[in-house]
């Protein structure tokens, strides 16, 4: 049984790169382009899905609001991607550490 890794964000450029980088790694690998998208996924196949790589900034539904409904009833490791490196998101990250949740500033 493969590790399953569900890649999302709002830049194709961006879930390629973590695609084909994760495939060559024998990862599978589920991308969706939006926080709506990626709830759906989840809500689906969250049984199968190991890994959760996050965008924070992202139309429709922030990286932030997946995260939380997320949480409501599992406990994934989630690794939140951003470009945002200001104190005050990062003192947020450290928050929320203790519920399993990683910050990686890209």
């Amino acid at each position: 049984m493969s590790t399953t890794i569900l890649v999302v964000d709002d830049e194709q450029r961006m879930r390629t790169l973590l695609k084909d980088f994760l495939a060559k790694k024998n990862y599978e690998v589920i991308e969706a382009k939006d926080g709506e998208e990626a709830l759906e996924i989840f809500n689906e196949k969250e049984s199968s899905i190991n890994l959760i790589l996050l965008d924070v900034m992202m139309p429709k539904l922030d990286g932030w609001s997946v995260l939380r409904q997320i949480r409501q009833t599992s406990n994934v490791p989630i690794i939140m991607l951003t470009a945002r490196g200001e104190e005050q998101d990062e003192l947020f990250g450290f928050e929320l550490r203790s519920r399993r949740i990683y910050i990686k500033t890209i």
